[in-house]
């Protein structure tokens, strides 16, 4: 790979080799980041170029992934999700310049995609055929997904409260799933401990450094979509911290490549009943442990292990942190849907309802261009959805009943949305 360096770790600056297996610091065990040869990649790659480009996926930015020269990639059209100006939510926050970028859209409905896809590349040129993750959800159902469109086998572990719909989709692409006893910490340490007696293909993203290269390209995205101009916030929801990471590294690469001139600031939004990043962030402290317990099932990540390179993301940027309830996040789905159209599970509006209660304490500018990334489509988790709204009205087939139903119905049902 004449793109990348090589390796290094966050904490120690110990060095590895591009394209080394070697996922963890050997001498002090943190995480690594890839590091890129942008003198190359500037003789390689110019904003005309990419724009004149015809290949609408994250293979779309292909010298700035860590990708081997000559690897067969994933035919899934993974990427290019559609950012989308909304008028209505930001008239109703007070937001100007209001942008959701929709990542549920992608093949297998989650932002996860992104990391899946580098993932299955790089196991198939290393000539292995297994590829073996834990999740509470998407990354399983999104490796599932292309592994399967890779002829590749996935091995699964979830815990037991993963929503039965994000089962579902990974065993109907042909996953061997297995359901552990147990939290998400619990079947991260069974999963590791499986990969490395099987020797299968790590797609764990808090632990394999190369597939946060495929969660930055939303960001490559959201700067191209914008005309190469970094907006001024992005909102994210934050669970084990890779996503977060990835999107800071993709908008330093746009700058480092001088395709953008400044660097926005990130949000990192987490549920209140599990927020380990941003209570370290807040006291100035080491991570530690907490309960997940919330029903934002993909950011319940009580130990996150890319929780450094998350923090040092915020740190960079300069960014803001919030905290918000259960309640707040199925509220975010209710205004998400009914003034833009666009429907997310709980983690993927989280980053919503975050920006909503930030613009609320009017700790964000009017004028500002901001982002909320929707990290997952809402029919992973159609239990969820259906607490946000209720039931449906019932009525008989009457129309005298349903004129009188019509008439006692709010029309102010979610923040002046509702029945006209």
């Amino acid at each position: 790979m004449r793109n990348v360096v090589g390796a290094v770790c966050i904490n120690c600056g110990a060095e590895y080799e591009a394209g080394d297996r070697t996922y963890s610091c050997t001498k002090c065990g943190g995480v690594m980041e890839i590091i890129y040869d942008y003198r190359y990649i500037k003789s390689q790659l110019t904003r005309e170029k990419l724009l004149s480009r015809k290949e609408y996926s994250l293979w779309r930015y292909l010298e700035l992934l860590p990708v081997e020269e000559g690897s067969k990639l994933s035919p899934l059209r993974v990427g290019w999700s559609p950012l989308y100006r909304v008028e209505k939510l930001g008239e109703l926050l007070g937001l100007q310049n209001l942008y959701v970028k929709d990542d549920g859209l992608n093949p297998t409905a989650s932002l996860k995609d992104r990391a899946s896809a580098v993932a299955v590349v790089r196991a198939a040129h290393a000539g292995m055929s297994t590829v073996a993750c834990a999740s509470t959800g998407n990354a399983a159902s999104s490796l599932a997904g292309n592994a399967a469109a890779m002829g590749l086998k996935s091995v699964i572990f979830v815990p037991e409260r993963a929503p039965k719909g994000k089962v579902t989709q990974l065993m109907i692409f042909g996953a061997q799933v297995i359901s552990v006893k147990g939290n998400y910490e619990d079947t991260f340490r069974l999963s590791a401990q499986a990969i490395e007696k099987w020797g299968w293909y790590n797609r764990n993203a808090a632990i394999n450094p190369y597939l946060s290269e495929g969660k930055k390209t939303v960001s490559l995205e959201i700067a191209e979509q914008l005309g190469f101009k970094a907006p001024d916030y992005v909102a994210v929801s934050v669970g084990d911290g890779c996503t977060i990471a990835g999107v800071w590294k993709g908008f330093k690469d746009l700058y480092a490549l001088g395709f953008i001139d400044r660097l926005p600031k990130l949000i990192s939004v987490q549920a209140a009943g599990c927020c380990p990043v941003n209570r370290a962030f807040t006291e100035g402290k080491p991570i530690v442990w907490m309960e997940e317990n919330t029903l934002a099932d993909s950011i319940a990540v009580g130990v996150p292990r890319n929780g450094e390179k998350a923090l040092r993301a915020i740190r960079e940027s300069q960014g803001l942190v919030v905290n918000v309830s259960d309640e707040e996040i199925l509220e975010a789905m209710r205004l998400l849907g009914a003034s833009s159209g666009i429907f997310g599970e709980p983690a993927g509006v989280t980053g919503t309802a975050g920006l909503k209660k930030l613009a609320e304490q009017g700790r964000i500018p009017g004028d500002a261009v901001v982002v909320s990334l929707v990290t997952g489509n809402g029919l992973k988790d159609a239990a969820s959805a259906q607490s946000a709204t209720g039931e449906p009205l019932g009525i008989p087939p009457d129309m005298d009943l349903l004129t009188a139903a019509i008439a006692g119905l709010s029309a102010t049902r979610i923040d002046g949305i509702g029945v006209p």
